[in-house]
């Protein structure tokens, strides 16, 4: 674990190092926490050559239930305490050396899913891909500049297919390139291997290659 410095004073993150690095990628965690799945998402990235970066929004808990994820949740300030960290972390991640004259990958899970799509907004310089993984943001994208790739679940209880559309919708509005993916007979979550009730190991290879492909493509 690394620590780096936010608006709102030190924050904590995962970070990957490649051998060579190359592109550097931002991911934001789901609403578990920052858990072993998403530092070993770090470690595939960082495998292909991707320096990656996970910051930990919650500053330390992490939830294995259901019900701990919502009393986590619950009890966290998302719109004041996350953007902080948010943008901390990506000044962190710009500011290793490989990484100069090169635009950043951010790729979000579920709630940190939102968190990519809303730094896009925010830094849109800086970022030129963003990856969501069931999660949705339905923003104003005209200042983005990024290219976006999302893979969704269609029977979906926490994002109705409908705010998915809209969304995409919302990006190709803004003139940006985007596509989204819905992976047949998938729930939430079903990328995560340490959810066993959602994980399906057929559509998580295929958005993981279809992620790898397009991080490629967008962060030369």
């Amino acid at each position: 674990m690394i620590e780096f410095k936010s608006e709102t004073g030190k924050a904590a993150g995962y970070l990957a190092l490649p051998e060579k690095p190359r592109g550097g990628v931002l991911v934001l965690h789901a609403w578990w926490g920052l858990n072993d799945f998403f530092k070993s998402f770090c470690d595939r990235l960082a495998s292909h050559g991707f320096l990656a970066m996970a910051p930990d929004l919650y500053g330390g808990p992490v939830a294995k239930t259901v019900s701990e994820a919502k009393e986590l949740a619950s009890s966290f300030d998302e719109n004041s305490k996350a953007p902080p960290v948010v943008l901390g972390a990506m000044d962190y991640l710009r500011s290793q050396p490989s990484q100069s004259g090169l635009r950043t990958g951010v790729v979000g899970f579920s709630m940190g899913a939102a968190w990519a799509l809303w730094l896009s907004t925010k830094r849109p310089e800086d970022v030129g891909a963003v990856v969501v993984f069931y999660g949705t943001y339905l923003l104003d994208f005209s200042k983005a500049k990024a290219s976006f790739l999302g893979n969704f679940a269609p029977e979906d209880e926490w994002e109705p297919t409908a705010t998915v559309k809209a969304l995409e919708q919302k990006i190709r509005g803004a003139r940006r390139e985007v596509t989204f993916h819905f992976y047949p007979g998938t729930r939430h979550w079903f990328f995560e291997e340490d959810r066993p009730d959602a994980y399906d190991r057929e559509a998580a290879s295929l958005a993981w290659n279809r992620t790898l492909e397009f991080l490629n493509s967008k962060l030369q």
